[in-house]
């Protein structure tokens, strides 16, 4: 039933003004011919009421127009066709000149009544037909999986809802790259009305150029958390500029696609983010099954290498100083292996710090011992801690492989036979430990990215390594608690300060 009557409506819809006057004529001379049986039988009053009946139905049907030709043409038929003396317009009563005003003006209000909601009813299923094309397009939104199938549904709406040409175009970091083939339109564009939608949030109308071929609206996509682009529109070859209806319509549509944007980004970044901690979690397992089976020969080759040096004075020096090379270069890629394997267990939560109180000292002394002659052979190590220095709260295993890691690169940047300084004080509540050298010292571009995995910076071709001691020792560092920093000293070299957390150390009795 209700699909026959939208057809009927928009049948009449159709219809030309000289075409709805014509239908609204026919309509009234029906009802006319229809109700002359009745004279007699009906009083005139009942007759008039007859006639405003068919004036409501004729501008319901056909409109404003059709109720002020209906009003009109019942007036003169029932002046005419039913008022004495009939078949004239003459009235011989006055009083019926009366009746003809207000019926007239009855009709004529009624009609006018009618017609406006017929009206409202319009434009009332306009809005609903759209509401339903808006909420197709909202789910087929929500289902789409690529910023081109949202191109795509978006221009589809805008063509057959609004006849007007659509593009999308998507920004990065607040601002959009015109040269990207995505943020191709089909139509030219105004750039600088697109950067200004975006600046202000606002929706931007240039009915200037709105007959042209450029597009004249720029809606920007409002998401939560940011502008994620610009909805740009073209009128050109549309018979009449969008309305304010039209233009709300268009601006709803638009939070739509901004949200869709976000959230196809929000899942790029989650998928990005799986994949990421996949790959790691892969890398993690390949670097410590590797470590694991590197430090058993490395091991052993240390011990043969050390062995050949020791109490055997029937070896001639050449080999002795090529064991030496050996035992170096080795110790230098255990070191390396270790470091693989504390970056795995630091970075997977599996290593525990065992907190104990600890001479710093000590701990000093064994990061040195380490190293051994790779860093005493060539450079002098001068430690300037105070003997009443107090105990600090570590892992001295841990903090070993930091002092170890610093002394290293020191050596390595160094010059031969220069000195390398440990210092220690207590200032403001924090230990500051500082580890400087003579070497070039950190440059400008090295000073933000030295702590990254893997960076060796802009001097990594004096020396051979992975570029993961830095980073190391800000792990570890961090997790007691304690900072790093990075810098140079004023007569030149590195300077790199530990600060860790004083503590309340356990007091420790004297022998007597």
């Amino acid at each position: 039933m209700f699909p026959r009557i939208h057809t009927l409506s928009a049948s009449i819809e159709l219809l030309s003004t000289w075409q709805k006057i014509a239908l609204s004529v026919m309509v009234c001379s029906l009802s006319a011919t229809l109700m002359d049986p009745l004279i007699g039988h009906l009083d005139l009053a009942n007759i008039v009421m007859l006639f405003l009946l068919v004036v409501l139905f004729v501008s319901v049907t056909l409109g404003r127009v059709g109720a002020i030709v209906a009003a009109v043409v019942s007036v003169l038929l029932f002046d005419v066709l039913f008022v004495p003396p009939r078949f004239s317009l003459t009235v011989d009563n006055s009083q019926y000149l009366v009746t003809f005003a207000v019926m007239l003006i009855t009709g004529l209000i009624s009609g006018q009544m009618s017609a406006g909601l017929k009206d409202k009813e319009r434009q009332a299923l306009q809005r609903e037909i759209r509401t339903r094309a808006l909420y197709e397009t909202a789910s087929k939104l929500a289902g789409a999986i690529a910023v081109s199938q949202v191109k795509e549904i978006c221009e589809i709406f805008f063509q057959q809802e609004l006849a007007v040409s659509a593009a999308i175009l998507i920004s990065e970091d607040g601002m959009i790259d015109f040269d990207l083939p995505n943020n191709q339109a089909p139509f030219p564009l105004e750039r600088h009305l697109v950067d200004n939608a975006i600046r202000s949030g606002k929706t931007i109308n240039n009915e200037a150029i709105a007959s042209t071929r450029y597009a004249s609206i720029y809606v920007p996509l409002k998401a939560s958390a940011a502008i994620r682009g610009v909805l740009a529109l073209s009128q050109y070859g549309r018979a009449a500029q969008l309305n304010d209806d039209d233009l709300s319509l268009a601006q709803t549509l638009g939070a739509v696609l901004a949200i869709t944007i976000e959230r196809l980004h929000y899942v790029e970044v989650a998928s990005q983010a799986d994949l990421d901690r996949v790959s790691e979690r892969l890398r993690a397992t390949i670097l410590s099954a590797l470590s694991h089976d590197l430090k058993t020969p490395l091991t052993v080759i240390m011990g043969l290498a050390e062995s050949l040096g020791r109490g055997n004075t029937s070896i001639a020096e050449p080999i002795l100083s090529v064991s030496r090379d050996i035992y170096v270069n080795a110790l230098r890629l255990k070191t390396m292996v270790n470091n693989l394997l504390d970056i795995v267990r630091l970075e997977q939560g599996r290593m525990a710090l065992g907190l104990e109180w600890h001479s710093l000292e000590e701990v000093v002394g064994a990061g040195i011992q380490y190293l051994g002659q790779s860093l005493t052979a060539n450079h002098t190590v001068r430690v300037h801690i105070a003997p009443d220095f107090p105990l600090l709260e570590m892992d001295a295993i841990l903090m070993e492989r930091v002092f170890s890691n610093l002394l290293e690169n020191a050596a390595k940047f160094s010059p031969m036979g220069s000195a390398i300084m440990i210092e220690a004080s207590v200032q403001d509540g924090c230990v500051k430990i500082t580890i400087s050298d003579q070497g070039p010292g950190f440059l400008p571009a090295d000073r933000d990215t030295a702590f990254e995995r893997y960076n060796r910076g802009a001097l990594a071709h004096m020396q051979e390594g992975l570029g993961m001691g830095l980073s190391i020792c800000q792990m570890i560092i961090k997790a007691h608690g304690g900072d790093i920093h990075l810098g140079n000293r004023p007569e030149g070299g590195a300077c790199v300060q530990v600060v860790l957390k004083l503590g309340h150390a356990p007091q420790v009795l004297q022998e007597s």
